[in-house]
């Protein structure tokens, strides 16, 4: 076993039974002139945490542990759209209509994309998500079945919707969950502070948090060993 430091208790993990999942760091959340600047949210709070997300999914690389990335997208005809999500947001700028970067949150244009920082190589899984969160309507549960995990980490975007959204289904379905706090972001920094404070509370009811620096630390300690 791995032990990470981490809140509220330490973190463990087999490595073997270990993946990441990299949540919706996407061209219109990230990118400036994508969707989310154009609802007048400030990118750059999650564009700086864009080298940490790297060297995390370096880590898992390196290490030979799987690597899953997430994508929040739509079909082009909406039929997987729920009606009251289309009618969220600026009457001028819904899901579907033309954005900056393409078609707004439609699977294959420009703006649903990874960023290219973070883009994933091949063997890694991809997972199109109509929800916010990933196992909603995806395969996400067979492929992580499939292999043999039962542990899972965290990053990605935004910290209060869809990354504490997967954690919660991820903490129903038995899987114990970290969040890697540096790796994880907000266009709003009073929601991650609080999303952070109810994934840990009453004892890691969600899950634990900690910083890159400890998984690393706890990754390096394992090899020495």
């Amino acid at each position: 076993m791995i032990e990470v430091a981490a809140e509220p208790f330490n973190y463990s993990f087999p490595p073997d039974k270990v993946a990441l999942i990299v949540i919706d760091m996407q061209r219109d959340f990230v990118e400036p002139g994508g969707f989310g600047e154009s609802l007048g949210n400030d990118v750059s709070l999650l564009r700086a945490i864009i080298p940490t997300v790297a060297d995390l999914i370096g880590l898992f690389r390196i290490k030979g542990w799987p690597v899953i990335h997430t994508r929040e997208g739509h079909m082009a005809d909406l039929s997987d759209c729920p009606p009251s999500k289309i009618r969220r947001g600026k009457p001028s700028l819904r899901i579907g209509d033309e954005g900056p970067m393409g078609r707004i949150m439609i699977r294959g244009e420009k703006g649903n994309a990874i960023i290219p920082e973070l883009a994933p190589i091949d063997g890694e899984i991809v997972i199109d998500k109509p929800g916010k969160g990933a196992f909603y309507a995806t395969e996400l549960g067979e492929e992580l079945e499939a292999l043999g995990v039962t542990h899972l980490v965290f990053a990605g975007v935004t910290t209060e919707v869809c990354v504490q959204t997967t954690m919660r289904e991820a903490n129903d379905r038995g899987f114990d969950c970290l969040l890697i706090e540096d790796a994880t972001e907000s266009y709003f920094p009073e929601f991650k502070a609080s999303t952070l404070a109810m994934i840990t509370a009453q004892g890691a009811i969600v899950g634990c948090v900690a910083p890159l620096a400890a998984l690393e630390a706890a990754a390096e300690e394992s090899k020495a060993a």
